[in-house]
């Protein structure tokens, strides 16, 4: 069973560098489903510290209609440590760790929030985006009650592997795979990692319809125009909706007759797709109650 059992829509994460104030102010506008303020690789070594402020004041002065995390530097190094303090108090939901490689790394961020007054219910997530992240991220996964998320970097794995950029994604889907049954088994949520070709349309809505294929709750974006597109794979379309209203009541009237099982346009309805549809329905009832809050 689920560690994290809520239904939030995590279609979209956009990272915005916390060095740019004007990316800052116009995210409280954007209909990303997740901000990430970043600290780490989207700003310049000379402006981590002003990143960091900015971000925080951000974060106090508030208008946000997101959730709403901070990618930390590394937690062992003297920027990742001030990070953490500066984000305990933050309002933050979460705090981001980046090129995680072990258990002992989340064990300990978890420890170092909670003793910077972090309240209880600031979570962590942690980035898998190195070979030694992949070959570990069970142990990751299942590491502390405080992760609730995984997030794939995929332009700093195939950096680490050599690999190519391809269209088919095939030489990280190994490593994409690998880490969406760990987060299932764990009961985190866990995002695809970003397209970097901003140029490449179609590019970007193949690899948001192979995410969503393999298991992904969302994609993690580098520019705003991004957003509708992920929404659109990440979420489901009226008919997948309509269909699960379907099974979930035929199911119903099975029971009500005494069988375990129905059959709707010849398909055999049981119990496990009831519960996919039951999700289905509660996502769409999610993400309408977060459009209606923005009109």
């Amino acid at each position: 069973m689920s560690r994290h059992p809520d239904i939030r829509p995590r279609r979209s994460a956009l990272y915005v560098p916390g060095s740019n104030a004007r990316a800052l102010e116009k995210a409280r506008t954007l209909d990303a489903d997740v901000l990430i303020f970043d600290i780490e690789d989207g700003v310049a070594p000379d402006r981590k510290e002003e990143a960091r402020a900015q971000i925080i004041a951000a974060l106090a002065q508030g208008g946000y209609d997101a959730e709403l995390v901070i990618r930390i530097n590394h937690p062992a190094s003297r920027l990742g440590a001030a990070d953490i303090k500066a984000a305990a108090r933050s309002g933050a939901h979460a705090i981001l760790l980046p090129k995680t490689e072990g258990a002992q790394e989340v064990r300990d961020a978890a420890l170092r929030l909670a003793s910077a007054g972090a309240p209880p219910t600031m979570a962590l997530w942690a980035m898998i985006e190195t070979p030694m992240g992949v070959m570990r991220v069970e142990e990751i996964a299942f590491s502390s009650p405080h992760l609730a998320c995984l997030v794939m970097g995929t332009s700093d794995l195939a950096k680490d592997l050599r690999a190519r950029h391809t269209h088919d994604r095939l030489p990280v889907l190994t490593a994409l795979s690998l880490s969406v049954m760990a987060a299932r088994a764990a009961g985190l949520f866990i995002l695809d990692g970003v397209h970097l070709d901003l140029d490449d349309d179609g590019g970007f809505l193949a690899a948001c319809r192979q995410g969503s294929e393999l298991g992904f709750d969302g994609k993690t974006l580098i520019h705003p125009r991004t957003i509708g597109g992920a929404n659109a794979a990440f979420g489901p379309t009226e008919g997948e909706v309509a269909w699960a209203r379907r099974i979930i009541a035929a199911h119903a009237d099975a029971l009500k007759d005494g069988r375990g099982v129905a059959v709707v346009d010849g398909k055999l309805i049981e119990n496990l797709h009831v519960e996919s549809a039951r999700r289905t329905v509660a996502m769409a009832e999610a993400i309408a109650v977060r459009a209606a809050r923005r009109r």
